[in-house]
């Protein structure tokens, strides 16, 4: 069975989860460092996102700007 697919609903949903909040709470230009993404989270989200369909997904690049909008654009291709 393959994963969901990369959409941007899946990209906050994934944040949401890792940060404690309602997918809704998140602003497209909000920084995610402040909702309580940590480094390790970001990690995290970064290899589930490789093994979903992202191979080439690095965190510095999304660490460089840490706003939901930015990250469904690399991510999701959003």
């Amino acid at each position: 069975m393959s994963a969901p697919a990369l959409t941007a609903e899946r990209v906050r949903a994934d944040i949401a989860a890792m940060v404690g909040c309602d997918p809704a709470e998140i602003g497209a230009g909000e920084n995610l460092f402040d909702l309580g993404l940590d480094s390790m989270r970001l990690m995290t989200l970064v290899e589930r996102w490789r093994e979903a369909g992202a191979p080439h997904l690095e965190v510095p690049d999304l660490a460089e700007r840490p706003e939901l909008a930015y990250w469904t654009s690399l991510v999701a291709g959003t």
